[in-house]
């Protein structure tokens, strides 16, 4: 049967029921990126639904009720199924096939949850918070530099489903890397759930090293001649967008660490070992954004301190030339006023006498300004 008949038997929708259904899908969300060739020509939240026997793919399998058959009848392997942005009703067939707790359904549904991982009975529900880095010609006060999306895993015994939400973190490439080592895939839904860790914490050091280079470039800018004319929008722009990035990195630690040490039904002890390299590198992760932090911290205080230095020089600047410019006022003012009897009133050199007096005056002050670096 096609995959538009699994979907079909799944959601409980008639043939026609089922075309229309997917249409409003379309028109309503965007449209799944149909580029990679695991993706379902559907345009459906069924992105693909793959059986693997001893980490092999089952081929011709597509059935999703026939393949679960298969699998619990003989024992061995287990179903993959990929969604993207399912709507409750979608959901809901998919949910009672493999008896998935009410509570997480919900989440995978809704999305918008923080990085956890919670026990079912014998199913392992984990949320995942991808990232990715926007690149931008130039960093202004309303760059985006990090957008963030989710990925919901649900493992069992016998199968595997992967909830998507966003526009980025495709799976697509994970899963044929993981179909050309077979031997890692023979070892069960949770080295599928171990791949999906690793890919998303691989995500997030990559995106940590781009973020750096825009923080080199903060930092490069502050610190140049016209540091303090720089618009601190950059530096809050990026202390925001850091802490979207710290809000999908730092949750992770707890999950990843109880998938490492603590023992699950549904994680075997081997594949323990390699979620504590997952745990080293989302630690190298979590260090450098903190890291990343504190340096904007610095870079935003240094910059304040710039501005307050140019306002200073600049009041400085004032200050002196008002020094200066007082000289000549006092003179004038002290002249201005219409006395009979002052002195070198009527003397034919006082003018020129009075006026030689202030400007020796104001170049005897500009020079001293001068020399204190106050002019």
């Amino acid at each position: 049967m096609s995959m538009a008949g699994n979907l079909r038997k799944v959601t409980g929708l008639s043939p026609v029921d089922g075309l229309r259904k997917v249409a409003r899908l379309a028109r309503r969300r965007p449209r799944v990126d149909l580029s990679h060739p695991a993706r379902s020509p559907l345009g459906s939240s069924v992105v693909n639904c793959v059986t693997y026997q001893d980490g092999v793919r089952v081929p011709q399998c597509t059935d999703l009720l026939e393949s679960v058959r298969m699998v619990r009848k003989t024992g061995e392997g287990f179903v993959w199924l990929g969604l993207h942005e399912p709507t409750d009703r979608e959901f809901a067939g998919v949910a009672e096939l493999f008896d998935l707790h009410p509570l997480a359904v919900e989440d995978a549904v809704e999305a918008h949850q923080r990085p956890k991982l919670e026990h079912y009975g014998n199913t392992l529900f984990a949320v995942f918070k991808t990232v990715c880095y926007v690149e931008h010609e130039r960093l202004t006060a309303t760059s985006e530099v990090v957008n963030t999306g989710e990925i919901m895993v649900f493992v069992g015994e016998d199968f595997v489903i992967t909830v998507r939400h966003g526009r980025h973190g495709s799976l697509g490439p994970l899963r044929e890397e993981l179909e050309s080592h077979p031997h890692q895939l023979s070892k069960g839904p949770a080295a599928v759930l171990h791949a999906i860790a690793d890919h998303v914490v691989d995500d997030y050091l990559g995106v940590t090293d781009a973020v750096q280079a825009d923080i080199d470039q903060v930092e490069s800018d502050v610190f140049s001649e016209e540091g303090a004319r720089l618009d601190p929008g950059r530096i809050y722009q990026m202390k925001r967008e850091l802490l979207e990035l710290k809000r999908a990195v730092m949750p992770l630690a707890r999950p990843v660490e109880d998938l490492a040490t603590r023992p699950i039904r549904v994680v075997a002890p081997e594949i323990q070992a390699y979620f504590r390299d997952v745990l080293d590198h989302l630690i190298r992760a979590t260090e450098q954004i903190a890291a990343f932090d504190e340096l904007l911290n610095s870079i935003l205080q240094a910059h304040l301190a710039q501005v307050t230095v140019a306002q200073n020089e600049d009041m400085r600047k004032i200050t002196a030339w008002a020094a200066v410019i007082a000289v000549p006022t006092m003179v004038c003012g002290v002249y201005g006023m219409n006395f009979d009897h002052m002195p070198e009133l009527h003397w034919r050199f006082g003018y020129p006498l009075a006026m030689g007096a202030m400007a020796l005056a104001c170049l005897a002050l500009y020079r001293g300004f001068r020399r204190n670096g106050w002019l």
